[in-house]
């Protein structure tokens, strides 16, 4: 049995491309985007830069217009693109439209993915996924699905409240999950491709969250006798909670990617102060306390990054993952958190500004313990898969006796 963490020349390469696009592009505007606010001119900029420099959408299909790397290369790829907080949605690969461009290549007729995916993969569009609901409907749960698709003649008509739909602001279209009700429908829920300007797709109210990096915001969303024509359902009908594990694993996992290398920006951050800084008479990297900050910053990086890459090579290999993805966030998730909490410590009090970065980091990244599943329903789901197994040793153990 061989283990092989080597990266081929081609990811190496592109990886550097990044890094130094990154660096030079994206990093510049970052204070302007946090004084002024991201708006959808700077993203068109940005991606223009990224595809003269070669670097865009590295994910995506190589025939539209992507990288065409696999899974487990986006793993390196994505992270250098998540230096930046920015850095993602440079390159066209920030969620929701990654999580999108996804779904839709897996599951879209023709027809959809000339309409909907190839001007999402080059980025004249954006999109947004539209799931989440008010309490006590569809959250971390999905099977708590409130929204109702009703069949109709020629179509569906859905009818539900949706709220937190990052991007909602200024996407071309969503993708919208209910669940079928009524004579002729199939049972389960089914996956829609709705345009923003269906009129009975109406956009509410922004929700004023604690991050400040998501272009589009998140919003509440209304179904309001919205009718959907057939060609417009994506997959088929009653497939919607198959279809919603197609995109909720990878994303999951490309969340991980995304983050990781924002987390790894804000322990770069404040080594660096840390090199350059003297307390009481020794330099910081001195102190013991901040050494153990130091040290558990670098072992937290490199586990959670040896997770991912195993995941998602599990993936890129054509494994479902499910039980392999829900223990890689967790850990992902819960460790950035704790590698950015212990570099704005060491950072002191400029690693509570905006200016250091830090600070903004800190704000966007503490959702990401909550969203594609909170920390404590995936221990749920990894807890009741090891005790079915422990069930199974124990049925076969009293089978031999």
């Amino acid at each position: 049995m061989a283990f092989d963490f080597s990266i081929s020349p081609r990811v190496e390469t592109q990886r550097q491309q990044i890094a130094a696009f990154v660096a030079a592009e994206v990093i510049p505007v970052e204070q302007q985007v946090f004084r002024e606010g991201l708006t959808d001119t700077l993203r068109v900029d940005l991606q223009t830069r990224a595809k003269a420099a070669g670097v865009f959408a590295p994910q995506a299909p190589e025939a539209l217009g992507g990288g065409g790397f696999r899974f487990d290369e986006s793993a390196v790829l994505l992270e250098e693109a998540g230096y930046s907080l920015l850095g993602p949605l440079a390159l066209n690969c920030a969620a929701p439209d990654e999580g999108n461009i996804h779904l839709l290549h897996l599951t879209g007729t023709d027809e959809q993915k000339e309409r909907y995916l190839a001007p999402l993969v080059a980025g004249t569009v954006r999109s947004c996924f539209s799931m989440t609901e008010p309490p006590p409907g569809a959250g971390s749960d999905p099977s708590a699905l409130r929204t109702r698709a009703r069949r109709v003649d020629g179509g569906w008509v859905v009818n539900g409240e949706k709220w937190l739909i990052t991007g909602a602001d200024g996407a071309a279209f969503s993708i919208v999950m209910a669940l079928n009700e009524g004579e002729g429908a199939p049972a389960g829920a089914t996956m829609f491709l709705v345009p923003a300007d269906n009129p009975g797709f109406v956009l509410g109210d922004h929700l004023n969250t604690i991050d400040g990096t998501f272009l589009g915001g998140h919003l509440r969303v209304s179904l309001r006798d919205c009718f959907v024509p057939d060609e417009d359902v994506l997959g088929e009908p009653g497939s919607g909670f198959a279809a919603a594990q197609v995109r909720l694993a990878p994303a999951r996992l490309t969340h991980c990617m995304r983050w990781l290398g924002a987390a790894q920006r804000a322990h770069d951050i404040a080594v660096e102060r840390c090199v350059a800084r003297e307390l009481f008479g020794s330099a910081m990297t001195e102190l013991g306390m901040a050494q153990a900050l130091i040290a558990e910053n670098e072992i937290d990086l490199h586990a959670a990054r040896a997770m991912l890459w195993h995941t998602s090579w599990v993936l890129a290999e054509g494994s479902r993952t499910s039980e392999e993805s829900s223990r890689t966030k967790v850990f992902v998730s819960e460790a950035v958190c704790r590698v950015v909490d212990r570099s704005v410590q060491l950072a002191g009090g400029m690693g509570t500004s905006e200016e250091l970065v830090l600070g903004r980091i800190y704000r966007d990244i503490r959702s990401f313990r909550i969203y594609d599943g909170a920390t404590e329903v995936h221990k749920m789901s990894i807890a009741k898969r090891a005790a079915r197994r422990a069930t199974a040793r124990i049925a076969a153990r009293e089978g031999r006796a």
